[in-house]
């Protein structure tokens, strides 16, 4: 059988585990929702006071 010898030539595959820590960086930017609460506010403080802001 001609399939057998090529059956032996095929490399064996290692798998294991890296020597130093995974790690995971996880910066996240919530300005983005920061300037909606600060907006928010500024929009009901001026809503609420329209003497300090007269048009």
């Amino acid at each position: 059988m001609v399939i057998a010898p090529g059956l032996l030539l095929v490399g064996c595959i290692q798998v294991a585990a890296p020597d130093k820590p995974i790690e995971i960086n996880l910066n996240v930017n919530v300005k983005q929702e920061v300037v909606v609460r600060l907006q928010k506010d500024a929009e009901d403080f001026i809503a609420n006071n329209p003497e300090l802001f007269p048009q």
